[in-house]
């Protein structure tokens, strides 16, 4: 009961889901009915039985600024999402980055989305890297990696192929998969609806459980640098970087580099997008 109402007490009040359900009215629920929803919970959790309804979001295309209405990628999609099933993840979610961060199951180079860090880890840990070539008279270059719709091609089965090799088993990764199986959506804007489209690839949108699921599945990426190579990740932003006198050693150990990080990428269903990559010569 403590994790359900703290999990009420972070949630935002923003747009319900398909349900109608509102925070403001869980909030003020009385203790039975509270308890009602709890014992609902530890069922899902304990008989693995997902309720359909939980699977399906309600996407609502806002346009981004500057771009023009006809083009349909200059629209971002917010997901609305069924606000019961959002308290459950956050109560898992919570106990799920407490295992990840007592095992160190996430590199401490990752510090997209995980309390205490913020893009100021990432910059101040080039800023040192390039403080301390200056002072040794180096050069240092470093490769900015953006990898294409990271979020909505992430292959589910290495997300769970993750969570085993982290040593997690039970009631968590059955729920991890009930919650990716299969995912439903359809678009509406107005009064106007869409019919249903299936997500069968990438973490769920609107989900509270996806950005500590995509962390998982990136959590690899950096094990395929090689010792000499720093990098550093912001949830799917990627920097690496190399120092040395001599450019043309750079530029092997940087070309070595990349064709680790192709290959990844290729074995895990994602795709470097040159045009918004680039290279920075320090």
């Amino acid at each position: 009961m403590t994790e359900l109402k703290k999990a009420l007490v972070q949630a935002h009040n923003t747009s319900p889901g398909s349900d109608g359900i509102t925070y403001t009215m869980l909030r003020h629920l009385n203790p039975n009915s509270l308890a009602n929803i709890l014992f609902l919970f530890n069922r899902v959790w304990k008989e693995h039985c997902f309720p359909s309804n939980w699977r399906e979001a309600i996407l609502i295309p806002i346009l981004k600024p500057g771009k023009v209405t006809t083009y349909p990628l200059g629209y971002r999609p917010i997901a609305l999402t069924s606000y019961l099933c959002k308290i459950f993840e956050r109560m898992v979610n919570t106990r799920l980055v407490y295992v990840l961060e007592k095992e160190k199951c996430i590199s401490p180079l990752q510090s997209g989305f995980r309390e205490g860090r913020s893009t100021l880890d990432n910059l101040v840990f080039l800023e040192s890297q390039i403080r301390d070539a200056f002072v040794r008279r180096n050069h240092l270059v470093s490769l900015f990696f953006d990898i294409e719709k990271a979020y909505d091609r992430t292959w589910r089965y290495v997300i769970l192929r993750n969570m085993h090799d982290f040593g997690l088993r039970g009631n968590l990764p059955i729920f991890i998969f009930k919650i990716l199986a299969v995912r439903y959506f359809y678009v509406r804007i107005g009064h106007s609806s869409s019919h249903k489209f299936m997500q069968d690839q990438g973490v769920p949108q609107g989900s509270v459980l996806s950005v500590t699921l995509f962390n998982i599945h990136m959590s690899s990426i950096l094990h395929h640098l090689p010792p000499s190579v720093r990098g550093m990740l912001y949830v799917d932003d990627l920097q690496i970087s190399f120092e040395g006198s001599d450019m043309r050693l750079i530029e092997r150990q940087l070309r070595t580099t990349v064709n680790r990080l192709v290959k990844w990428c290729d074995q895990n269903g994602h795709t470097i997008y040159p045009s918004k990559s680039s290279c920075v010569h320090f």
